[in-house]
């Protein structure tokens, strides 16, 4: 998830993106990079499709498809880079090389498909390198996932390329260039996209010449929060011929029935943010878990004709949030406003699927980086997942950001440190 809190023009609608900044920011971004980080277009040809689909059907999950460069800064340049968004430049140690990877993963069904993502090496460290999966939050567009964004959607990529160590950033099936429509907060193929992501980066490391050491560390922000977390957990119970050397994920929802729904309503999450995820969520779910049959039993006219075909991956965030309503009192119908407050059926099994991803005990040390400002992902996720690690043995620290800092801030604050915690970790 990864909405921020501003307030709501009458006339232009609000982003809940954090990284899309229209001010002046994005226009010093601009004025540093020229054209070396313009997106490619993500729009594949019939042919290419046919030719990926048969690719994925006939190679293993993570079988490296193709390997296309996006983009090369130097060290100056991502210095620039990260600090338009307000983040230090004292890690940024190299240049980087950003290419998308297309690779063969798996539907939530299991069935073979393709996927895509970015993976970011740095110019200098050392031969061998250490591996950052780093996940990211939610995402609407499919143009804004990690190997289509140009602006600041490869922050936390390269900040940690920079550092020293290769990044394989997944754009989980339905974004990027990947086929088919997002399955929006599902755990699992999250997972799996992410792991055979994983897989793809250390087949397109070798062939550029920087192999990898096998050591990977996991972390993400918002809804790649939870997915870093449940990643973590693939990563420690499968013979992947990775180790896991540290968790810190960031603002991740690990906790949907007991802080995410419950902020929904009791005034700690923002009401627009909650009816943008809230929509995403029961759109997306609902093609998994089969929670209505019309969605006119859950919205309310004229968002039942509407919102289904808002969440399609082809409409920028601020086209859907101009297509919502500003409080859940006018998307839900009653029932629906009843499951809200009090899930059952279909609805309470889509939550505990994808509610476990701080079930387990981690042989690595873990952060979890939250603030108490956040009104996107309440803090309470955080200590959940605490109380959840600390039940296996395993005290894992909440980093709070503060009363002051929001959910885009909690990033911002965090992503650096997480830098010099792998660092630290790394010696």
């Amino acid at each position: 998830m990864t909405t921020h809190r501003t307030q709501r023009a009458k006339s232009t609608p609000r982003t809940p993106n954090p990284w899309l900044r229209r001010g002046a920011a994005a226009v010093a971004l601009a004025a540093v990079l020229g054209g070396v980080a313009a997106p490619v277009a993500l729009a594949a040809t019939p042919a290419a499709t046919k030719a990926a689909t048969t690719a994925a059907a006939t190679g293993a999950r993570g079988t490296l498809i193709s390997v296309t460069p996006l983009a090369e800064l130097t060290r100056d340049q991502v210095g620039a880079y990260v600090g338009a968004l307000g983040i230090g430049s004292d890690t940024v140690r190299h240049g980087v090389s950003a290419y998308r990877l297309t690779y063969a993963t798996i539907t939530p069904q299991g069935r073979p498909t393709t996927a895509t993502g970015l993976l970011v090496l740095p110019r200098g460290g050392p031969y061998r390198l250490d591996l950052v999966s780093d996940t990211h939050g939610t995402t609407v567009f499919r143009g804004d996932a990690p190997s289509g964004a140009g602006d600041f959607g490869r922050i936390t990529p390269y900040l940690h390329a920079a550092a020293g160590r290769a990044v394989a950033a997944p754009d989980y099936l339905g974004l990027g260039g990947g086929s088919g429509s997002h399955p929006y907060m599902d755990e699992k193929s999250a997972v799996s996209a992410g792991l055979d992501m994983l897989r793809a980066a250390r087949t397109a490391s070798d062939r550029l010449g920087r192999p990898l050491t096998g050591d990977v560390y996991a972390t993400g922000f918002s809804q790649g929060g939870q997915v870093a977390m449940a990643l973590g957990r693939e990563l420690s119970s499968v013979r992947t011929g990775f180790r896991l050397r540290g968790l810190a994920p960031m603002a991740g929802p690990y906790d949907i029935a007991g802080a995410e729904l419950p902020g929904l309503t009791d005034g700690r999450i923002d009401p627009l943010t909650g009816v943008f995820y809230l929509s995403y969520y029961l759109t997306a779910q609902n093609k998994l878990h089969r929670l209505y049959a019309d969605p006119a039993e859950v919205f309310k006219a004229p968002y039942a004709s509407t919102l289904e075909g808002l969440f399609d991956g082809s409409h920028t965030e601020e086209e859907v949030v101009a297509g919502l309503p500003a409080t859940l009192d006018g998307l839900l119908t009653p029932a629906w406003a009843e499951q809200v407050r009090h899930p059952s059926g279909a609805f309470a099994a889509a939550i505990a699927a994808n509610d476990d991803a701080c079930d387990w005990k981690p042989a690595a040390p873990v952060r979890l980086y939250a603030a108490a400002g956040d009104r996107d992902v309440p803090i309470a996720n955080a200590r959940s997942c605490a109380a959840d690690l600390a039940r296996h043995g395993v005290r894992a620290p909440v980093v709070d950001q503060g009363a002051g800092t929001d959910h885009r801030g909690t990033a911002v604050r965090s992503a650096p440190q997480v830098v010099r915690w792998f660092d630290a970790l790394s010696r």
